[in-house]
């Protein structure tokens, strides 16, 4: 009986933690700044899963969730971060790329961008998820996420987002906009770097 008690609850607990992916990306609850990255496992490109906790530990890092290698403007902006790395990484800081993409399609978006910084797979979506900037998405769009994924996406994305992570993994700032076509500029994102160093 009590077994039966145990396993009702993990369903409805399940259940409840599925139902707060929210349906529009105007309706995701980001982590907040002074709030710590969580320990979730993501694959780097040889396919190794590693904790973004300990990715980002003891370094300052500028993270940057991005939709995926199909989408243009996620490329446009991926490519103007790459063009800016070395006054990123003067400033002491190391830039790390995630997305919902399979390790190979990484791969190919760093060749097709030439970038030099690191990508990671967050292929399940479950980093978004506790990052609090993944929403659902239409049936239409979940084969393509399907596909660019290697079958491991259940039909979310992030909502494109740039945090800027201290020594500690702790979040100091963040760029979150529901519209994919909105990116925070290397402009701007050289100025909150600078500022964040005196």
């Amino acid at each position: 009986m009590m077994r039966i008690k145990l396993l009702i609850l993990f369903v409805a607990i399940c259940r409840f933690a599925v139902a707060q992916v929210p349906e529009s990306a105007e309706d995701i609850s980001p982590l907040l700044i002074s709030e710590k990255v969580p320990s979730v496992e993501i694959t780097s490109l040889d396919g190794k899963q590693i904790p973004i906790d300990q990715v980002v530990a003891g370094k300052k890092t500028v993270l940057l969730f991005y939709r995926g290698g199909w989408c243009p403007y996620c490329n446009a902006h991926l490519a103007a971060v790459g063009e800016s790395e070395k006054n990123i990484l003067e400033l002491g800081y190391q830039i790390i790329g995630i997305a919902p993409d399979s390790p190979e399609e990484l791969k190919n978006t760093m060749d097709n961008n030439k970038l030099s910084y690191q990508l990671y797979s967050d292929a399940d979506a479950s980093l978004i998820q506790a990052m609090g900037i993944a929403f659902e998405v239409e049936e239409k769009r979940k084969e393509r996420l399907t596909q660019y994924s290697g079958g491991k996406n259940p039909g979310m994305l992030p909502v494109p987002s740039l945090f800027v992570i201290d020594e500690e993994g702790t979040i100091v700032f963040e760029y979150i906009s529901p519209n994919y076509k909105d990116r925070i500029s290397t402009e701007l994102l050289l100025a909150v770097l600078k500022s964040l160093a005196n």
